[in-house]
C-alpha cells in the first residue's frame, strides 16, 4: 500500500542520497550563519528553480509590465534602466512591446548571459551587463526611468549600502526621470512571515525553508535547504533582506534627494504552484521623480560656441498662468528644453533666469559669449509687453542674439496694427473692430458668431469659450469679462468668428534666404463636446482639467492653392515685419474655406510639446533639431556660423525648405 507523505513534513531522502556536501543541521541563530555578501553567489541555476512559480511564470511578467508601464507612463523614446534585472524577464518583454531603448543590469554573471542568450534568440535589441548597483557604470542624466523590480531591493548588510544604490540612481537619471521600486512590503512579512515551510519544486526536487526576524527586527532572515530525491542536500543556503515599510522607503527616497514619493498600492502575488512565496507574497509598488538641475558637460573650448540663454524668472510672479507661478509644468518644460540643448556638442550653454540681477549678469558675460538664445517670451520682469526689453537691451550692449527685434516685437503684440498692415498688403484678415478704454456704446458693423480678444496680449491671455458670442447679451459679458479681469484701461477687439479649419504655419531661417517651411497644422476638435466652440484658447493652453486640453494638433488637409496662398502671405509679413529667424502664422478658413489671418507670433513658444515643436516633428526633427535649427539661422544671418552651411543644415532636417 502506498502511503502519502504528510504535508506539514518533508519526504526524507534515503540512504542512496548521501553524499560528501557540507549540511549543517539544526541551528540556533540564523542570522549567524548569513554572510554578508550572500548574494555573490545564491542567484544561479537553482535559484531559477526555487523561485520558477513567480519568476519563470510569463503570465505573471505580462501582467507586471503592464501595470508598471501605466503607473510610469513609459513611451516609446524613454531610455530605460531595468536594475538588479535578473534574467531580464521584465526588459525583455519591454523589448518585444517596441521600447527599444531599455537596458538591464546585475551583479550576476549567470543571470545576464542567460539574459544575453534569450534576447540574442529572439533578436531583441536590449543590452545586458554586469555590475554593482551601488556603482552604476553610467553618465549622469542618463535614463528617463531607472525601476527595480521583483523585490530587489535591500539586500546589502547595510541600509548606508541601500542608500548609495538610491544616490547612484538619482545620479543617472536626467532631471525629472522616475524610479519605480517594487519591494516586498516590510510591515506584512514582519507580522506574518512563515518560521517554516516545504514545498516541491519539480517532481525530484524540494525544499526547506526557515526563517527567523533579525534582532534588530529589521530584516528577515531564511534558510533555504534544497534535497534531490536520490542525491540528498544539494544546498543549503542563508540570505537575509531588509523590511522596509511605506514610511521607511519615503524617509529613505526622501534622503537620496527624491521627491513626490508615491505608493501605487500592493502586488499579491498568485503562483501556478501556489506554495511559499516568502518575500514575494505582498510588495508595495513605490514611485519617485528626481527634480535637480543637468550635470554640467565638459567640452573642449576651441570646439564650442558660448551661447547664454536668457529665461523668464521662475521666482517672480507671471500673471499669465493660471496660479500667477511657475509651477512642475513649468519647471519640467524648462529641464526638457536644457536636456535638449545640451545634446549640441558644438555649444556651451549658459542660463540666466534671475531678472533682478540680469543686467549685471549679462554685462559679466559681454566679453565672453558669441550669441544669446533669447527664449525670454514672458518678457522681462515676466511681463509680456516687456518682451521687447529684452532684445532692446542686447542691442544696447551690442550682444547677438536670437530671434526677432524690438521693433517687430512691438508690432505683433498689437492685433490691430497687424490686422492693418496685412490689409495694406491684400493679406485678407477677419472682419473686425476696436473698443477703446472710454468707449461705452459700439456697433456692430457684421454679422453674429463675434469672438472677444485683449488687442494687446499673448499666450491666449483672456480668450476663452465664453469670448465667443452669438448674440448681443453673450457680447456684453464677453466684454465685461475682459474688463474686469485685464482691466478698463484695456482696448477690446471684436473680431467676426470663422468656423472653418483652425491652421498654424511655422517658419525657421529667414525669408527670402534659405528657411524651413514646417508642415501646416490644424486643430482637431473631434474631441471637443459640440456644444462648445471650436477655439484653442487659454483652457487649451493651460487648464489640463477643461474639455479644450483635449485637442490636438494634426497635420493639415488643405487645397493645394489655399496652401499656395496661406505660405505666400507668410513669407510676405516675414519680411514687412521684420521678423527673425522663427515665427508662427496663426490663420483659419471661413465657412467659404477662404484662409484669414488671426496673428503672427514672432518668437513663438519653444517649449517641447507647443504648437513650434509639433510642426517639427511632423517634418521629422527631434525637438533639439528644432531647437539647433533656430541657432544656425541667427548665426548664418549673423554672419557667426562657420562649421555647417545653413543649406546643410536644412537637407538634413527638413524636406521643405525656401
Amino acid at each position: 500500500m502506498n502511503e502519502k507523505t504528510p504535508k506539514d513534513k518533508p519526504p526524507q531522502s534515503g540512504r542512496k542520497g548521501r553524499h560528501s556536501r557540507r549540511v549543517l543541521g539544526a541551528v540556533l541563530s540564523l542570522e549567524e550563519h548569513v554572510r554578508p555578501e550572500w548574494w555573490r553567489s545564491i542567484f544561479n541555476a537553482f535559484y531559477l528553480k526555487t523561485d520558477a512559480d513567480v519568476v519563470d511564470d510569463k503570465n505573471i511578467t505580462l501582467r507586471e509590465v503592464d501595470l508598471f508601464s501605466e503607473i510610469l507612463k513609459l513611451s516609446p523614446n524613454d531610455k530605460i534602466l531595468d536594475l538588479c534585472c535578473g534574467q531580464g524577464r521584465h526588459s525583455l518583454e519591454l523589448a518585444r512591446r517596441g521600447f527599444l531603448n531599455s537596458e538591464g543590469l546585475d551583479r550576476s554573471h549567470y543571470l545576464i548571459q542567460k539574459a544575453k542568450e534569450q534576447a540574442k534568440k529572439e533578436g531583441l535589441n536590449v543590452r545586458f551587463r554586469e555590475g554593482d548597483a551601488r556603482k552604476l557604470p553610467y553618465a549622469p542624466d542618463t535614463f528617463d526611468v531607472v525601476t527595480i523590480l521583483g523585490n530587489s531591493f535591500g539586500y546589502f548588510e547595510t541600509i548606508q549600502d541601500d542608500m548609495r544604490v538610491l544616490k547612484e540612481v538619482f545620479k543617472v537619471l536626467k532631471p525629472w526621470g522616475r524610479l519605480l521600486i517594487d519591494v516586498a512590503d516590510g510591515e506584512y512579512l514582519r507580522e506574518r512571515f512563515q518560521p517554516r515551510t516545504w514545498e516541491w519544486i519539480d517532481n525530484k526536487h524540494f525544499v526547506c525553508r526557515e526563517r527567523s526576524l533579525s534582532l534588530d527586527k529589521q530584516r528577515l532572515i531564511s534558510r533555504e535547504v534544497a534535497t534531490h530525491v536520490e542525491k540528498g542536500v544539494i544546498a543549503d543556503q542563508f540570505y537575509a533582506e531588509r523590511l522596509y515599510t511605506r514610511e521607511g522607503m519615503d524617509e529613505l527616497l526622501k534622503k537620496a534627494g527624491f521627491s513626490n514619493f508615491t505608493i501605487h498600492g500592493e502586488i499579491s502575488q498568485n503562483s501556478q504552484r501556489n506554495q511559499d512565496l516568502g518575500m514575494m507574497e505582498r510588495r508595495i509598488i513605490t514611485t519617485a521623480i528626481c527634480r535637480k538641475e543637468w550635470s554640467p558637460v565638459k567640452r573642449k573650448k576651441e570646439e564650442v560656441r558660448n551661447v547664454v540663454v536668457i529665461l523668464g524668472d521662475p521666482a517672480k510672479a507671471d500673471p499669465l498662468k493660471p496660479l500667477c507661478v511657475f509651477d512642475d509644468d513649468d519647471l519640467y518644460t524648462i529641464d526638457q528644453l536644457k536636456g535638449s540643448l545640451r545634446e549640441l556638442r558644438s555649444y556651451h550653454f549658459t542660463y540666466l533666469v534671475n531678472h533682478n540681477t540680469l543686467l549685471h549678469d549679462i554685462m559679466k558675460l559681454k566679453n565672453k559669449v558669441d550669441l544669446v538664445f533669447n527664449l525670454c517670451d514672458e518678457g522681462y520682469n515676466n511681463n509680456a509687453r516687456n518682451e521687447l526689453h529684452i532684445p532692446a537691451l542686447l542691442e544696447m550692449i551690442e550682444i547677438p542674439y536670437t530671434g526677432s527685434n524690438p521693433q517687430c516685437l512691438a508690432f505683433c503684440y498689437d492685433k490691430s496694427l497687424v490686422r492693418g498692415i496685412a490689409k495694406e498688403m491684400w493679406i485678407p484678415v477677419p472682419e473686425a473692430f476696436l473698443i477703446k478704454s472710454k468707449d461705452a456704446t459700439f456697433e456692430l458693423p457684421f454679422e453674429f458668431p463675434v469672438i472677444v480678444k485683449p488687442n494687446f496680449g499673448d499666450s491666449s491671455f483672456g480668450i476663452t469659450q465664453r469670448s465667443v458670442a452669438n448674440n448681443i447679451e453673450e457680447l456684453v459679458n464677453a466684454i465685461s469679462e475682459i474688463r474686469e479681469r485685464l482691466g478698463y484701461d484695456k482696448t477690446i477687439l471684436v473680431e467676426e468668428f470663422l468656423t472653418g479649419k483652425d491652421i498654424s504655419v511655422g517658419i525657421i531661417g529667414n525669408p527670402p534666404e534659405s528657411y524651413i517651411v514646417l508642415p501646416i497644422i490644424e486643430e482637431d476638435y473631434s474631441a471637443l463636446p459640440p456644444e462648445l466652440p471650436k477655439i484653442c484658447g487659454y483652457e487649451a493652453k493651460w487648464l489640463p482639467e477643461s474639455p479644450y486640453w483635449n485637442i490636438k494638433s494634426v497635420p493639415a488637409e488643405l487645397p493645394e492653392e489655399t496652401k499656395k496662398l496661406v505660405l505666400e502671405c507668410c513669407s510676405k509679413l516675414f519680411e514687412r515685419l521684420e521678423v527673425r529667424d522663427y515665427c508662427r502664422f496663426d490663420w483659419r478658413l471661413d465657412v467659404e474655406n477662404n484662409p484669414k489671418l488671426l496673428d503672427v507670433n514672432p518668437n513663438p513658444g519653444w517649449c517641447w510639446d507647443g504648437h513650434l515643436a509639433k510642426m517639427a516633428k511632423i517634418a521629422g526633427m527631434s525637438y533639439t533639431e528644432m531647437l539647433e535649427s533656430i541657432l544656425r539661422v541667427a548665426e548664418q544671418r549673423l554672419g557667426i556660423q562657420t562649421d555647417k552651411s545653413m543649406e546643410e543644415h536644412v537637407a538634413k532636417t527638413s524636406p521643405n525648405s525656401g
